[in-house]
């Protein structure tokens, strides 16, 4: 890849640091994009040990690139989210797709069609590490930042998504915890 394709795969990501998601931090600022990506990929760095037969480089690279559709379309929150949003999205990443490097295009592809498909423990992994980080910026994130649905969402959201995982269940629960500690602490 040449230095002006590489350049302009970069301006084109440096969109996510300007993208803000739903979620704000404990500060009170709007997480972009970029921000909740940064940090799946450093859970799933931290989880190097617990999942030793799992290519965490590869894991690290869903987390980095899994959210670039959001470049082109802003971030619509999972629970807003329409299968026409999901559509429109992945035309418009994979119309980018098509036009990067033949070596980046094709480990994109390949990256993007495994994440969909969600049968490998990779896949598996990044689905968890990309719901379970929300509920867990949610729990930092003042209480009165949150929607009505939230509050319920942070108690049932992503079970489905950690089942295959002894480690990623206990997690859950840990985060399940963190939550109903916050929400019994709002009433004092």
């Amino acid at each position: 890849m040449d230095a002006r394709s590489y350049l302009s795969i970069l301006h084109v990501a440096e969109r996510l640091k300007d993208t803000p998601r739903h979620c704000t931090t404990s500060q009170r600022r709007v997480e972009s994009v970029a921000e909740h990506s940064w940090r799946i990929a450093l859970m799933a760095q931290l989880l190097r040990h617990e999942f030793p037969d799992t290519d965490m480089d590869k894991v690290t690279a869903m987390c980095l690139i899994h959210d670039l559709g959001e470049c082109f379309t802003g971030d619509i929150p999972t629970f807003e989210k329409t299968e026409s949003d999901r559509a429109h999205e992945d035309a418009l990443l994979n119309q980018w797709v098509q036009t990067l490097p033949p070596e980046i295009k094709a480990d994109f592809t390949a990256l993007f069609a495994e994440m969909q498909a969600r049968q490998t423990a990779e896949a598996k992994l990044f689905r968890a590490l990309d719901k379970l980080e929300a509920l867990i910026q949610h729990n930092e994130s003042p209480l009165d930042t949150w929607s009505a649905h939230e509050r319920e969402l942070n108690l049932t959201y992503a079970y489905d998504a950690v089942v295959f995982s002894e480690w990623l269940t206990a997690l859950r629960h840990e985060i399940k915890n963190e939550t109903l500690a916050k929400l019994a602490c709002e009433g004092t």
